[in-house]
This record gives C-alpha cells, sequence and structure tokens, in this order.
C-alpha cells in the first residue's frame, strides 16, 4: 500500500534569468542536509527493518484482527509511506535541479532501488485488505471511528480487487518497476541534454520553446524549426521509449484483465470513465465554438492569410513586450490570494522565504514546473523555470495553488492527503483565475482589457483543448502499440491525426511538427495524466461562477474542500457547491465561460 508522493508536473508552463531580480533557490535541508546526512542513512536502516518487522507481524494474519489491531496496522504502513516518501522526494527533487549530473542520477537510482527492495515484503499488504470480507470491514468501521476515517483508503485499494494478481506475480512486479522508472529517466535525460541553435545561441528545451511567445515572428519560427531539427535528429530514441513503455503497461493490464488502457488511471484518479468520457465528448464537440473561433479571430489579429503552428502562442500585435521581474509576479499574485482569503497569501507566503521555491533556468534543470507535496511531516516544494512573461506569473500563481492545496490537506495524514489527479488541479486553476480577475479589474484600457481576456482564453484553450487532444493521441497511442511496434512515422501521423481537428482551419502545419509529442512528459511518466488538466479547468469555472453567483460563505466551503484531499469523492466535495461532475451538463457549464470570453472578444472587434 506504499503512497510515495508524486511531483505534479505542469504541461504548459514556460520556462529564466535575465533582469528578473534575485530568483529563488530550494533549500532541501528540510528534508536532509545531504546525501551523506546520518539521518538519510538512519532512515533507510529503519525502513529496511520497519518493512520486515511489518512482513514478520501481519503477513497472513490481516482477516484475523480486530478493528484495533487493523488501525495500528494502517498506522505503521503510514509511517513506513511517510519515511519512504521522504528519502525519495529528496533524491528526486535533488535530480530535477540537475538532471544531467550523473551523482545525481546515481543517487537517486541507488536511491529507488532500496526503498524497492525494503518495499518489497510489503506487497502482501494491499493483496490480503483486497481479500478481507467486506460485511466484516463494515462492521469494524461502526466500531472504531479512527478505522473508519482510512475507509476512503481502502475503498480506493479494494478497487484494484478485481484486477490483481497472484502474491508472487505482484511482488515481482513490485521489483521490476525499477525497470520502467529506468526508460522514465532516459527520457528525462535525453529532454534536459538537448541543445538548439537559435540564431547563433545555444539554448536548452525551456528557452527554445518560450521563443514561441516572442513578438518576433521569424524569432518564433526559428524556434518552431529548431526544436523539429533537434526533435528528428532523436526520433528514434523517443519512439523506443514510447514503444517501451506503451508495451510494459499492455502487458501489465493484459494479466490484469483491465478492459481498456485507462482503466487504472481512472481508478487511481477515484473517476468514474463514463464521466471522463462526458468531459472528453464535451470538450471535442465545443471545439468550433472554442479553439476554432479564437484562433480565426487570432489570424485576424495578426494579419495572416494563414497561421502557422509558431502562432499559437504568439503574443497579440498590440501586446507591449515586457519582462515581469521576480518582485513583481509574486506581489501580483500574493494581492490575488490575499484578496481571495488571507488565509490563502499566509499558506503561500512561507514558499517565497523559506526556500520552497526553484524559479530559475539552469542547465541540466528538468523542463517545466511542478508542486511536489513530498511527505505531510515536512512540506511542498515548488519548481518552475521563470523567465519573466505574464505566462510565468500564471504558472507561479498555478503552482502555489498546488503547494497551498498539499499544506491544507497534510493534516490529514500520508495516507488520507494524496488527491485524485481529477481534484488536484482545483486549487492550481483557481489560483490562476483569482490572479487573472486582479489583473483584469485592473485594466486601464480596452486594449489591455482584450490582451488580458484573449491570454486567459489561450491558456484555457491549452488547458482544455489541448489536453483532451493529448488525452486522444495517447488513446490513439496505446490502441495502435496493442497491434505491434510503432515507428516514428506511425507515432508521428497519430499525434497529426488530432492536432488539425482540435486547432481548425486557421493552420497550417509545417514539416517537422508531427515529431512533437516528443517532448510532453506526462505521456511517459504518468499516461492519462492530461485530462485531469481538462477537468480541472471546467472544474475550477464551474466553482468561480458560484463564488460570483453567490460569495457569502464561499471561501470556508472552499478551503473545507482543499483540506479534505483525497478523503472524499468527487460527488461529496462538491455537493456543498451545489455541483456534480457525473452531470454532462456540469462541463457545459465550464465550457460556457471560454465561450463567454471569446464572445466578449467578438463584441470588441464589432
Amino acid at each position: 500500500m506504499l503512497n510515495l508522493p508524486f511531483p505534479v508536473r505542469d504541461a504548459n508552463a514556460s520556462s529564466g534569468n535575465k533582469n528578473l531580480g534575485q530568483l529563488p533557490e530550494w533549500d532541501l535541508s528540510d528534508l536532509y542536509t545531504s546525501e551523506k546526512a546520518p539521518e538519510l542513512k538512519r532512515d533507510l536502516d529503519w525502513l529496511h527493518s520497519a518493512c520486515a518487522e511489518f512482513a514478520a507481524d501481519y503477513e497472513g494474519k490481516l482477516a484475523t484482527l480486530d478493528a484495533a489491531g487493523l488501525l495500528e496496522c494502517i498506522r505503521r504502513d503510514e509511517a513506513i509511506s511517510t519515511t519512504a516518501g521522504r528519502i525519495m522526494s529528496y533524491a528526486g527533487l535533488r535530480y530535477y535541479q540537475m538532471t544531467t549530473d550523473g551523482g545525481r542520477a546515481k543517487f537517486m537510482s541507488d536511491c529507488q532501488e532500496k526503498v524497492t527492495s525494503s518495499t518489497t515484503p510489503l506487497v502482501f499488504f494491499s493483496l490480503e485488505l483486497n481479500r478481507l470480507d467486506e460485511g466484516a470491514l463494515t462492521a469494524m468501521y461502526a466500531e472504531n471511528a479512527d478505522l473508519a476515517r482510512y475507509k476512503p483508503v481502502l475503498d480506493r485499494i479494494r478497487a484494484m480487487k478485481p484486477y490483481q494478481l497472484s502474491d508472487e506475480l505482484e511482488k515481482f512486479l513490485h521489483d521490476l518497476g525499477v525497470v520502467g522508472d529506468a526508460w522514465e529517466r532516459l527520457f528525462d535525460e535525453t529532454i534536459a541534454g538537448l541543445t538548439f541553435t537559435v540564431d547563433g545561441d545555444d539554448l536548452n528545451i525551456e528557452g527554445t520553446l518560450n521563443l514561441l511567445t516572442e513578438q518576433d515572428r521569424s524569432k518564433r519560427e526559428s524556434a518552431a524549426r529548431e526544436l523539429a531539427r533537434v526533435f528528428g535528429e532523436n526520433i528514434r530514441t523517443f519512439a523506443r521509449v514510447h514503444n517501451t513503455q506503451a508495451k510494459e503497461k499492455e502487458v501489465i493490464d493484459r494479466w490484469r484483465k483491465m478492459p481498456t488502457a485507462q482503466t487504472g488511471r481512472h481508478l487511481s484518479n477515484d473517476v468514474e470513465p463514463e464521466v471522463v468520457e462526458a468531459l472528453r465528448n464535451a470538450v471535442v464537440a465545443a471545439y468550433p465554438k472554442l479553439s476554432h473561433r479564437y484562433y480565426e479571430l487570432k489570424r485576424k489579429w495578426l494579419g495572416l492569410e494563414r497561421m502557422q503552428v509558431w502562432d499559437r502562442n504568439a503574443p497579440l500585435p498590440m501586446e507591449a513586450t515586457r519582462l515581469v521581474d521576480w518582485d513583481e509576479a509574486r506581489d501580483t499574485v500574493m494581492g490575488a490570494y490575499a484578496a481571495f482569503d488571507p488565509r490563502m497569501a499566509d499558506l503561500a507566503q512561507p514558499f517565497f522565504e523559506r526556500g520552497w521555491i526553484d524559479a530559475g533556468v539552469k542547465p541540466g534543470k528538468a523542463p517545466g514546473a511542478f508542486a511536489h507535496p513530498t511527505v505531510t511531516t515536512v512540506h511542498p516544494y515548488v519548481m518552475l523555470n521563470y523567465l519573466g512573461k505574464p505566462r510565468d506569473v500564471m504558472t507561479l500563481a498555478h503552482e502555489l495553488g498546488h503547494g497551498v492545496h498539499q499544506r491544507l490537506a497534510a493534516d490529514q495524514g500520508e495516507l488520507l492527503s494524496s488527491t485524485p489527479l481529477t481534484l488536484a488541479e482545483t486549487a492550481s486553476v483557481f489560483g490562476e483565475m483569482l490572479t487573472f480577475r486582479r489583473m483584469l479589474e485592473g485594466a486601464k484600457t480596452q486594449a489591455e482589457r482584450k490582451v488580458l481576456l484573449a491570454g486567459k482564453v489561450e491558456d484555457m484553450i491549452n488547458t482544455v483543448v489541448r489536453q483532451i487532444a493529448f488525452y486522444d493521441f495517447e488513446c490513439k497511442l496505446h490502441a495502435a502499440r496493442r497491434e505491434g511496434e510503432l515507428t516514428p512515422d506511425d507515432i508521428n501521423a497519430l499525434w497529426m491525426s488530432v492536432q488539425a481537428q482540435s486547432l481548425g482551419e486557421a493552420f497550417d502545419f509545417m514539416e517537422g511538427y508531427e515529431t512533437f509529442w516528443a517532448y510532453i512528459p506526462h505521456f511517459i511518466h504518468s499516461p492519462f495524466y492530461v485530462y485531469a488538466y481538462a477537468f480541472g479547468d471546467g472544474l475550477v469555472n464551474a466553482l468561480y461562477a458560484v463564488y460570483e453567483e453567490n460569495p457569502d460563505g464561499f471561501q470556508d466551503k472552499y478551503f473545507d474542500l482543499l483540506k479534505a484531499g483525497g478523503s472524499k469523492h468527487h460527488k461529496e466535495l462538491l455537493a456543498p457547491f451545489g455541483l456534480d461532475a457525473s452531470d454532462p451538463a456540469f462541463w457545459d457549464k465550464g465550457l460556457s465561460m471560454i465561450s463567454g470570453m471569446i464572445d466578449e472578444l467578438e463584441a470588441m472587434e464589432g
């Protein structure tokens, strides 16, 4: 039942250092002071003995425990999860700071192998939990309120019961996990090690992707073509990683008799397949009134006959090119948080003051942005690649939202704090919305309002339309891989099959764009993760509409939602707001907010 934390990675984060002020760096000493720290050796030794003792005390005996005995057992497992999570958080965060450093990569790999080896004896735990009689469990919940707190955790474990293998095979798969991790590391190290040369400057992937938001169109084109060139040179490596990961998943799913490639993700997200299907269908049906309509507007604003892929995230012609320094970004986000509720700003403040954010772009640093919850006895860490673009301010608002959520949920304890991905994006997207609304209120001219609205619409399209297109690509990729090995051209064709559909008639696609699937980390690290972004955006749009309609008492209900962590199902969490994600009309409510903003932009043209 080991519950290791993982970073919440964000695909759309842009990534800097020039004229931005003093950018913060992580202080990881709250986890451990160094690789050689005696506390780290102590915890590794404790973990090994604690897992062995746990197995000796409980293997083959779970069915004999009374309510108090089962509670004690779960609490011991929770302590093991906390220590293992602390070790891997430290090793992982050091690695993300410089993925090209061989010493850091080795340290993380060694820690992973030690943790995996130590925790292998625990594999029996979830298997035996799944064999417990439901009636006996229900009676124990009624008898012991402290045990009943853990019911959501046990329910999620027991949802895997139909797909459980023999004890011996489950242990084999647990041990084999480090091999899959090695393919993820190959992907990370390959991406971080790529060099792109644009107009004589050598850049990493973050710096190059950032050029796609430059005002100068020729600079955007140069960056896009260089991305295509470098991806093309490395495409066989990326195709091998995707083929291997997808095949490994197919084999495991087949042995587990999972009905679809997506089933495992839906189970881990505690969300019903029909809810995800309703979301996907609502977004795809809305492509014409969202992305197609918006990009046609943007084509006119840019004065183009046809848009190219390097124009998708271009700034508007009337948009002033300026860098937002770190202090201004912090003040903007903190002001928006405080205006909503001072408690929210108080929770965010330590991130800036105590080394909980690593913001600068550095050689070898992992791309993108994430918030890592670490463990509930420490605190989250936020990673950014901050280049001073207005979008980077939104990324800061987004990641701080994750951090606030993770801090609030920590009181639930290690096993109950972890929020399913579908709800993990709630606070992050809500933080973005608060920041956007504050900036919109401060707009001094119609042109400034137009730029802000267009920027928000683009972010929402990237979060909803683009991520659902990613989801469709993954569905096609995994289905095709079940029929046999995929060549790079095969994967390229699958990628292009969703691009024109989602972006619309305004675009032409340059040669080489078909390889742009290669750099998306979610496809490798967390298959089918991406629909969580669209889920979160739709959910927040609906929540924000409730807030605008009836703000009285909203903050307390919102904080209760965040504090719940993973202790409640999405249906129960949304009920106080009068919302229900299983209602297909729910998604239309969220999508209509985006459509309404496009209506306003079209009216400005009139």
